[in-house]
């Protein structure tokens, strides 16, 4: 759930005031957009054209797409033309309302294209997806889009002529990584993924280095890959001016500290002397791979263990070998890591994973895709349906649905290009449909499940419990004591319902004493939950790391 939590705080009550004025109000009649690409544009564009129509208030409303609105209004474009005109009309994806239903109203409109290339990929197929994005930001944010000044109109309910758009300036490209003497970053071609999708494609890294890293040029060090976490592991800065008290309120909510506070710490006595990582591991699909080799998104594991890792353990003197890497991550990252260290057992020596994204799809979110017909309702009883949530408060109160989440994606982008935690999960663990795009596993306007899709999921791996249960006997000695999985309970998202049910998995077929962690946050620990700072994050990872090196191993180099 990378980047959800914080963006659909309070979205039950945004959306639903949006609807509430939609259905008080009379609709403006056949109300539509009329966007141009400005003649002197350099070529056609084919992509994703959203119109936003937000309130006064806000200044630039293609930034706040998302969850919590403002009303938001896409088409596809195929090769338009410098000079051409374009409508966005009744016939558009809305969300959270369509566009017949937009109340009349004064409006700051505005208009951003997601552009999309074309490519050839190694299984033939030819597609037009958003270019992979340079920064983790979502697509509609992403360097090289272009989008329109904004335009403030008053919308009536008398029918009128389209308002006018014009695309005339371009997002600019992220401003490079500054790199210190603690930060440093790299970033690499892939040639699995190059060759897979038949265009260049790179993988990067963020890398905190320990204090005394260049005092001790003969240390090697063990590593611990920070999956998921931003753009720098656990959030560590040297600026003493961003540990304010709202800083701190919001961290200590979490179980955690600051990023300036970890900082103290990891320059201080008495830790152990790690080197950071995060993955820069944009897809086409979404700015998280999910680490492991798909039909759809590419060879991300072949990427990150041949190439990536090699690279790093080379330029950074990492210790190459299982016991001195350790791979930890919250939420997709949590995901990521259990994924990881279960389809790669031999390469990684023990996983941290806080929170993790479905892991048994039994649970997914609330849905069962095995045995449901359904992605956004069940049935409560003969004459009751009600609506699967997506989201609830950590006292339980239902917040946006399913429903929810899959129309703002459609509106987003269609064929799995929606560029979100749905297209994303799809576009990961499904087979690839006849015209190449991604092959949906529920339908995106009826919630009807594919269960064809659905049992592809769970041959190919990426049904985690499912997977550990499958290869049990293979994977038990080589997982022991290595899994270290933590859940609030009441995750926001009801991911804590998935590590349920691995645990049940793994008492079931390993024992009541098989050597593996859970340990769960109570009462109302929601998905930001941590048992304890970051800081005890590390020192419990260096003792593992020194319980499990192998005799003769220099653990002195990196415990100084």
């Amino acid at each position: 759930m990378t980047g959800l939590g914080s963006t659909i705080r309070g979205a039950l009550r945004a959306v639903a005031a949006w609807i509430a004025i939609a259905m008080a109000l009379p609709a403006a009649a056949q109300l539509s957009f009329s966007v141009q690409l400005p003649a002197d544009s350099k070529e056609p564009v084919t992509g994703r054209l959203i119109v936003v129509a937000a309130g006064t208030d806000v200044a630039e409303p293609r930034s706040a797409i998302g969850m919590l609105g403002p009303p938001s209004f896409a088409i596809n474009v195929e090769a338009m033309k410098p000079g051409a005109s374009v409508t966005v009309g009744q016939d558009s994806v809305g969300y959270p309302i369509d566009l017949k239903r937009l109340p009349p109203g004064e409006y700051n409109v505005q208009a951003v294209l997601i552009r999309y290339v074309r490519t050839k990929r190694s299984d033939g197929h030819t597609l037009w997806v958003p270019a992979p994005n340079q920064a983790r930001v979502p697509a509609y944010l992403s360097g090289g889009n272009l989008f329109s000044k904004v335009a403030k109109v008053r919308i009536s309910p008398v029918a009128s002529a389209p308002i006018a758009l014009a695309l005339t300036e371009t997002i600019p490209p992220p401003a490079a990584p500054v790199e210190t003497p603690w930060l440093k970053h790299v970033r690499i071609r892939s040639k699995v993924l190059s060759d897979f999708w038949g265009m260049p494609m790179t993988i990067g890294a963020t890398v905190l280095l320990p204090k005394g890293f260049d005092a001790n040029p003969n240390a090697r060090y063990p590593a611990v890959y920070a999956l998921s976490h931003g753009d720098i592991p656990f959030g560590f800065t040297t600026d003493a001016s961003t540990d304010t008290p709202r800083a701190r309120e919001r961290a200590a909510d979490a179980a955690l500290e600051t990023g300036y506070q970890f900082y103290q710490d990891w320059n201080g006595d008495g830790m152990p002397r790690f080197v950071a990582i995060t993955l820069e591991q944009y897809s086409p699909y979404f700015f998280e791979s999910y680490v492991l080799n798909s039909a759809n998104n590419g060879p991300w594991g072949d990427a990150i263990t041949k190439e990536l890792m090699p690279y790093l353990e080379k330029k950074f003197r990492l210790i190459d070998q299982p016991y001195g890497r350790i791979v930890e991550g919250a939420s997709t990252g949590g995901w990521e890591t259990l994924a990881l260290q279960l389809h790669y057992p031999d390469m990684f020596g023990g996983a941290w994973i806080f929170n993790p994204d479905p892991i048994d799809f039994t649970r997914y979110g609330l849905a069962d895709i095995y045995r449901e017909p359904n992605m956004f309702e069940y049935r409560v009883s003969e004459w009751q349906v009600a609506e699967r949530p997506f989201r609830r408060s950590r006292e339980g109160l239902p917040g946006l649905s399913m429903r929810d989440l899959s129309k703002l994606e459609l509106m987003l982008g269609d064929r799995g290009r929606g560029y979100y935690q749905l297209a994303i999960w799809q576009s990961t663990y499904g087979p690839t449909d006849k015209d190449g795009y991604p092959r949906a596993l529920f339908d995106p306007l009826t919630g009807v499940i594919d269960r064809e899709v659905a049992e592809y999921y769970r041959k190919n791996g990426f049904d985690l419990t499912d997977y550990a249960r499958t290869n049990w006997a293979r994977l038990a000695p080589k997982l022991s004591g290595k899994l270290n999985f933590f859940a609030g309970e009441q995750d926001e998202f009801f991911l804590n319902l998935g590590v349920y049910k691995f645990e049940e998995m793994v008492r079931e077929v390993g024992g009541a004493n098989y050597p593996i962690r859970f340990e769960y946050g109570r009462p109302k620990k929601g998905h930001n939950w941590h048992h304890t700072d970051w800081t005890g994050v590390i020192k419990e990872m260096g003792a593992h790391v020194r319980k499990n090196a192998p005799a003769g191993a220099p653990v002195a180099d990196w415990n100084y």
